[in-house]
């Protein structure tokens, strides 16, 4: 009986010997694997420890940092081309269109000789505020320049209509000394008229740039005064020859500044003007009243002046305005509210072109 246990046990010991050869030697074949692949691990060493059998999580999140290892080194290996292909820059998107944007313009407002008509012009101005046409300066003629003036100061064409209406004529006229022969009028009453009006303001105070057209006597060369005392320049404008007597400022005599510049666009351009709003208020030839001396003498300028002022008007003005004062005389100041009424229509009429050559300057064309 012990002989068989000792058998048994024998037996037991030789099928334990037999299973650890077996252990022995599928380690040895695992180390052989493992001596072969180590050229493979020393170049891939995250790989490597990948394979480590430490954690299921830490296996595959190490895995995960080689694989990612790999991807980046062929990227860089392959000079900026995946599986052979460029890799192409996306296009920008391009901005949207800017809106044009206006350029600034300055707008000036020529206003041209007439005598009586020129209350026209105060007119012309309130229809321009009503549709809000900004001026930025004004360029005056005789009786423009007498509108042109007040309107410089700062007032509007409201306050300006009031001024209109309530005006005594006798206010501004004052009548020469038999013996005087230069002209009936001396002007300083209209002179001091004004500079009451305006609080001794001188030009280059107004609210608004202002220039002053009269024609110098003994050259017959235009002079554009922007400086010093309004009512002495203003009153020069207005000398018409033989109605006023001639102005001496600085040693020179000025006259109506109609006889050179009707309608004084060319001055206004002089000034910085870039949009010139011209106001005709001449009668036409055709149309002229003749019943009266001072009539007569009326006409006879707006023959003399009718070449000068359309090339004036053609070359210097954008838009010109033309109130319809056909049956006024320029020595009639009882119409004073017709030619104001006629001046508002005129504006009425223009504005579409005015508005449409006005926005295309803004845009630059």
């Amino acid at each position: 009986m012990r002989a068989y246990r000792t058998s048994i046990r024998s037996g037991a010991n030789t099928a334990a010997s037999a299973r650890n050869r077996r252990r022995r030697s599928a380690r040895s074949d695992l180390s052989l694997i493992a001596v072969r692949a180590t050229p493979l691990a020393s170049r891939a060493p995250l790989l490597e420890n990948s394979l480590k059998p430490s954690s299921p999580n830490l296996s595959r999140r190490s895995f995960s940092l080689a694989a990612a290892s790999a991807v980046l080194a062929a990227c860089t290996t392959t000079a900026g081309k995946l599986d052979g292909a460029p890799i192409t820059a996306t296009p920008a998107v391009p901005p949207p269109p800017e809106k044009a944007q206006q350029k600034p313009v300055r707008v000036a407002l020529a206003l041209g000789g007439g005598a009586a008509r020129g209350f026209a012009h105060i007119g012309v101005i309130k229809a321009l505020e009503a549709r809000n046409i900004q001026i930025d300066l004004i360029a005056g003629t005789s009786a423009g320049s007498v509108v042109g003036a007040l309107y410089a100061s700062g007032m509007n064409g409201f306050a300006l209509n009031k001024l209109a209406l309530s005006m005594d004529e006798a206010s501004i006229s004052d009548w020469a000394m038999p013996f005087r022969t230069r002209g009936f009028l001396q002007g300083v009453a209209l002179q001091n008229y004004l500079n009451t009006t305006l609080n001794n303001r001188p030009i280059e105070k107004m609210a608004r740039p202002l220039g002053v057209v009269a024609t110098d006597l003994q050259t017959g060369q235009p002079i554009l005064f922007q400086r010093g005392n309004t009512g002495i320049a203003v009153r020069a404008s207005c000398s018409v020859p033989s109605i006023f007597e001639p102005v001496k400022i600085g040693g020179h005599e000025y006259v109506d500044g109609g006889l050179v510049s009707p309608v004084p666009a060319s001055f206004a351009r002089k000034m910085g003007a870039d949009f010139v709003i011209a106001v005709d208020i001449s009668q036409r030839p055709e149309n002229g009243v003749t019943a009266s001396s001072f009539d007569v003498l009326m006409q006879t300028f707006t023959i003399m002046g009718q070449t000068i002022k359309a090339y004036e008007l053609d070359k210097y003005a954008d838009v010109v305005i033309r109130p319809n004062l056909a049956a006024m005389s320029g020595s009639d100041f009882s119409q004073r509210n017709a030619a104001i009424l006629a001046g508002e229509e005129a504006v009425a009429k223009m504005m579409p072109e005015l508005q449409r050559k006005l926005a295309a300057r803004r845009m630059g064309a």
